[in-house]
């Protein structure tokens, strides 16, 4: 699922979501079963008090770009992310790099290159290992 915007001057989920989207991912991502919007409301309760209505109407948008599924259980319907928050973060920041690279070519490439020098020297030989193996399948 490739989220449809990316807000460069945010940090962390809310790059990819609104304020509330993050927090009530932060939520369903950290519980560990499925919830109704009660528990989420009760759950965003404990920084902010939240509007129930408020809270239904961005999960079910949130169902609708595919992020939660919904489980109709009775009278109450449980939701949960489609993916885990590691899966979610892998795929948006893969699409991010590809786009990177198909809008700017060899500058993002050179770029990111450039920001290596900050990164573990760990991740750096991993790097040069995946460089080595993409070099000999060609």
């Amino acid at each position: 699922m490739k989220m449809q915007s990316f807000k460069l001057r945010e940090t962390g989920l809310n790059r990819f979501f609104g304020p509330l989207e993050a927090r009530i991912m932060e939520v369903l991502w950290s519980a560990e079963a499925e919830m109704t919007i009660k528990d989420v409301q009760l759950k965003l309760d404990e920084d902010k008090v939240m509007n129930f209505n408020t809270v239904m109407t961005v999960m079910n948008r949130l169902v609708d770009k595919g992020i939660l599924s919904k489980n109709a259980e009775n009278r109450a319907s449980k939701y949960k992310p489609v993916v885990t928050r590691d899966a979610f973060m892998e795929t948006q920041s893969k699409e991010l790099t590809y786009d990177l690279i198909e809008q700017f070519g060899p500058l993002a490439v050179t770029h990111m290159v450039d920001a290596l020098d900050k990164v573990d020297p760990e991740l750096l030989d991993q790097l040069e290992q995946h460089i080595k193996l993409l070099k000999k399948d060609r």
